[in-house]
């Protein structure tokens, strides 16, 4: 697409986001994270470029590429994929906005530990597999609750934000919107945390219909 005709599929994204937004409320705001994962820094430029600031990336050398390639433009980047380990380090050097994906306790303490270390704070989102699907990550919605409070009491550098998940991988709106529902629910009982973040390509207007404040879009932004 020449850049008139990407601003006009931008803008009609960014439409369908308007009418699911008001069919919650007036005061009820969404933001969109663009998921950059399998293009390249041209087509983040693009997008920069008609208005778009929040990027995710969901493998940490892609992230640190692109932070490097890109460093001369003031992006927001999330890290929105699984997070191992071994890489907390080579993440944390990046210094991203937020990460999305706080799925065991193992991890917060790992994350929180090289922060306290290192003198820093992240802003995070705690994952729920309200789809309770085996090929998702994320704690049971049953364990979520009680997972977010020992995570916000005992991890003091993770800045917890609110929650995330993905929606059910099904043709049945229904079961996607269930999954929703679930995350939802679970959000509206935190001590503390704005952020719920749920919806992708597919699925971004029923999340938003649902509570969603964040999704995180990817093929539909960056068709060619």
């Amino acid at each position: 697409m020449n850049t008139l005709e990407q601003k006009r599929h931008f803008d009609a994204i960014i439409e369908r986001v308007e009418r699911a937004r008001l069919r919650v409320s007036n005061h009820h705001i969404v933001k969109i994270v663009a998921a950059s994962k399998y293009v390249e820094q041209d087509s983040i430029r693009d997008l920069y470029a008609i208005g778009q600031r929040a990027f995710g990336e969901n493998k940490v050398q892609d992230f640190a590429t692109k932070v490097e390639q890109l460093d001369d433009l003031p992006l927001e980047w999330h890290f929105i994929g699984n997070l191992q380990k071994n890489k907390i380090n080579h993440l944390l050097a990046l210094n991203p906005h937020m990460i999305h994906s706080i799925d065991s306790l193992d991890l917060a303490h790992a994350l929180n530990e090289r922060l306290v270390r290192d003198g820093k704070t992240l802003r995070a989102l705690v994952q729920v597999n309200s789809a309770y699907e085996t090929s998702k990550s994320g704690f049971a919605p049953e364990e979520f609750l009680e997972a977010y409070t020992h995570i916000h009491e005992s991890c003091p550098n993770l800045r917890l934000q609110g929650i995330m998940s993905i929606g059910a991988h099904s043709e049945d709106s229904k079961i996607i919107r269930k999954s929703f529902e679930i995350t939802h629910t679970l959000h509206e009982k935190l001590p503390q945390g704005s952020i719920c973040s749920m919806g992708m390509s597919s699925d971004f207007e029923l999340a938003i219909e649902c509570g969603s404040t964040m999704i995180r879009l990817g093929s539909i932004l960056f068709q060619e």
